[in-house]
């Protein structure tokens, strides 16, 4: 067969677009020892792709039209591991941006946005000058507002994420969001305001076009309780966009804080379904419990499916127990399990303040796992706060009050068989207990990191007749 005979063979091979790029993202999350072997895995991936065609010295034309529309080799989404925006980028349904602000000697140019799903997704570059501010070489962070929200109240903050890659002359970076609200808007403008740059301060303001087609909408309402632990899952619809779905479901529970989670699903031909983190929609408390309305991405659903079977885990929360210092021995319960907390002895030594305790109920010894999922814990659940400022903690949102409130601490364990520790506080550190006295301090203690999620029952929903 000569060149022109391999040429036209070549040419003929169709490319399953699909498997391609299930093929990369694979190679994207094979590895599992940092950000930078994943880059090196997805190069791999992509390598191998190329290498199938470019061996001979052929391009085949179809492959080519691929890869010249999609960023792969030196691409943004490339170089953020980010396959939704690899194919979103291939069917041209990324914006492209170029809007460049400097303020106070830093630049920062917006380059490219998507919306897809559940997710909007701003990528950019600031210049090397951002180096000049507060933090470590390196590192980059943003103090930003969305819609002219003001500090933690912006809900497009919750589930934020930021990457960073350092380039020649700068920092590439990617701000991933939920899209935050109950219904989507097919086309709008998203404000934006970063206030400082690691503490450089001034207010680079941008106006950012985020666009979608309609979600097509498959309506599901199937409902699976579970007595025993006195929930609820209502499987509502699924959205579907371009290159991702998302589902929305309904939980109640009987306990205001307890949280279902949906770990994955698996379709009637066996197609393993991920889920992103949920974005709350409602919260209302009813005469049957606390029911919350969630939208969290999922991957693409498969159309001509008959089934999805869903596997939930239920979180617990136990509230929080307290007792004021002035007794130097007292035990703690927990309001629903049978565990106990029996605080021995409290001493103080100059600035530092030792705890002395051991849990009670605990059904057998420690493994060697457990007692470091412990200890590790233990460094957390408590909270030692002035009695006078107990009552403006919020507990929708419970920031400690600072200068009078400390919860971290140094955790001994004196008998593992007996479960039996001490925490050491400092009272004078990097959070401070001012004018400390046993006698108006309080001791919170939250039980509910030590009761492991719970996997529950799974469930199948029939999925409406004709699902394309």
């Amino acid at each position: 067969m000569d060149n022109k005979e391999v040429k036209s063979a070549i040419e003929k091979i169709v490319v399953p677009k699909e498997k391609v790029f299930d093929a990369i993202d694979k190679g994207l999350k094979m590895s599992g020892q940092g950000k930078k072997k994943k880059v090196l895995a997805g190069s791999a991936a992509a390598a191998a792709l190329l290498g199938i065609t470019i061996a001979s010295g052929f391009v085949n034309p179809t492959m080519n039209k691929v890869l010249a529309n999609t960023p792969l080799i030196g691409g943004i989404f490339h170089e953020f591991n980010d396959s939704m925006g690899v194919e979103l980028a291939n069917q041209d349904a990324v914006t492209e941006l170029n809007q460049s602000l400097t303020k106070n000697g830093v630049t920062v140019k917006l380059t490219n946005a998507y919306f897809d799903g559940n997710v909007v997704s701003i990528t950019g570059f600031v210049d090397e000058d951002v180096e000049k501010g507060h933090n470590e070489k390196g590192e980059v962070s943003f103090d930003m507002n969305f819609e002219h929200n003001k500090g933690d109240n912006d809900p497009w903050l919750n589930g934020k994420s930021t990457d960073i890659r350092k380039v020649k002359g700068g920092y590439n970076f990617q701000w991933k969001m939920e899209y935050p609200y109950k219904s989507f808007k097919e086309n709008s403008t998203l404000p934006i305001t970063i206030h400082n740059i690691n503490g450089i301060k001034g207010e680079w303001n941008f106006d950012i076009p985020i666009q979608q087609e309609k979600n097509s909408t498959l309506v599901i309402d199937q409902e699976q309780g579970y007595t025993d632990d006195e929930v609820k899952i209502r499987i509502k619809e699924i959205l579907t966009a371009r290159v991702s779905s998302s589902l929305i479901y309904e939980t109640v529970e009987k306990y205001k804080d307890d949280e279902i989670y949906i770990l994955k699903a698996i379709d009637n031909k066996g197609k393993v379904y991920r889920f992103g983190n949920g974005t709350s929609l409602e919260g209302t408390a009813q005469e049957d419990g606390y029911h919350s309305t969630i939208r969290t991405k999922m991957t693409k659903i498969k159309s001509n499916i008959n089934s999805l079977t869903f596997y939930p885990q239920l979180t617990v929360a136990d509230p929080k127990v307290q007792q004021l210092l002035d007794k130097k021995s007292f035990t703690l319960k927990s309001k629903r399990f049978n565990l106990g907390l029996q605080v021995n002895d409290i001493t103080k030594k100059g600035s530092k303040l030792v705890i002395d305790y051991q849990f009670t109920g605990l059904s057998k010894e420690l493994s060697k796992h457990q007692l470091e999922l412990f200890e590790n814990n233990l460094q957390y659940v408590f909270l030692l706060v002035d009695k006078e400022y107990i009552g403006k903690i919020n507990p929708e949102n419970p920031v400690p009050p600072k200068n009078h409130s400390v919860h971290l601490n140094k955790v001994k364990t004196i008998d593992k068989k007996a479960a039996h520790f001490q925490s050491t506080f400092d009272l004078n550190g990097e959070e401070k207990l001012m004018n400390f006295k046993l006698e108006n301090t309080i001791l919170q203690f939250n039980f509910s990191s030590f009761f492991p999620a719970k996997e529950l029952q799974p469930f199948t929903v029939v999925l409406p007749v004709g699902n394309e």
